[in-house]
């Protein structure tokens, strides 16, 4: 359906008006003659900016996800001892049954 600019020559469009009516209707959008015109202009740039990034010489560059060498900085696990119920409760305003105790905030048990 699409032909390159290249086919088509350097001045024509990469997608034509007509091409892209024919996407709207297959995408069952309803577009104006303006938004058909605006939208054309925007998708012929879309696909000469994707044509520059094709042509750059890739052949010497490795693929990657991140150009930065990135290795996961990890600490071995160590077990440590933690805080008793006691201690961990001491500085609460308020315990109950071993836990913090705290103002209800959704109505429960009204």
């Amino acid at each position: 359906m699409f032909t390159s600019s290249s086919e088509r020559g350097p001045a024509v469009p990469a997608i034509s008006r007509d091409e892209v009516a024919h996407l709207a209707r297959l995408s069952r959008l309803a577009l104006s003659d303006a938004e058909l015109d605006e939208f054309a202009g925007q998708l012929d740039s879309i696909l000469n900016h994707v044509k520059v990034v094709t042509e750059v010489a890739v052949d010497d560059v490795p693929p990657m996800a991140n150009p930065n060498a990135v290795t996961n900085v990890t600490r071995p696990d160590v077990i440590v001892p933690g805080l008793t119920p006691e201690q961990a409760l001491s500085g609460a305003p308020a315990v109950e049954q071993d836990r913090f105790a705290v103002p209800q905030i959704l109505g429960e048990g009204e």
